[in-house]
Formats: structure tokens, sequence, C-alpha cells
């Protein structure tokens, strides 16, 4: 298995837990849920780029923001969201689409996270 298909297997385990989790917290499984998915990057043109390819891809993109890191260092960083049902198939292809697209920018692709619905 190379590095890459390693990579995506982790985020494969990493989005069934975090669904599995959800839905045995009781979020409803069948409300879409707003999918927001990370990446941060400390070169804003490489992240800009980033960000049009996703939208490209069919998310919509939030601004990019500017964080300073404890080591004094700064961090650009945007989400690209979607509305998604907690089903992991349609969430493994979210994240297959956007780690190409960090990869083909060189950014870092850092997950996502939810809201839990009632």
């Amino acid at each position: 298995m190379t590095e890459q298909e390693e990579t995506i297997q982790e985020w494969y385990d990493f989005n069934e837990e975090t669904v599995q989790a959800l839905l045995d917290d009781g979020s409803k499984s069948d409300a879409a849920h707003t999918i927001e998915y990370h990446f941060a990057c400390d070169n804003f043109d490489k992240l800009e780029k980033a960000a049009v390819d996703a939208f490209k891809a069919g998310f919509e993109v939030g601004d990019g923001e500017e964080l300073p890191l404890d080591d004094g260092g700064t961090i650009f960083c945007f989400d690209a969201v979607a509305e998604r049902l907690l089903d992991v198939n349609l969430i493994n292809q979210d994240t297959e689409k956007l780690i190409a697209i960090a990869n083909k920018h060189n950014v870092h692709y850092d997950g996502w996270g939810t809201y839990f619905i009632e």
C-alpha cells in the first residue's frame, strides 16, 4: 500500500468512527448535516488555489483565515463545506476528492467536523 493509500485509509477509519459516534449519540441519521472539511497551509497563495479547486468540485468555500501559531509563525486555513447525510460512503468520496486537491496544491487536509442534530 502506498503512503497516499495509507493516508486515505486512515481518513476512512476516522470518517467511520466519527459518523458512528454521532449516530450513537443520537444525531439524526436522516437529516442533512453541514460538514466542514478543513484545510491549512503556511502559504496563502497555495491555500487560495486549493480553495478555488474545492469550489470547482462543488463545495461551498469559507473565507480564508490567518491564525497565529504558538511558535510565532502564521498559518492560513479555510473550510470546504457541503450538506451531507451522515453517510460514510458520501463522506469518503468527499475525502478522496479533497485529499487530491490538498496534494495537488501542497496544503494540509485536516479532516472534518459537523454539528450534532437532535
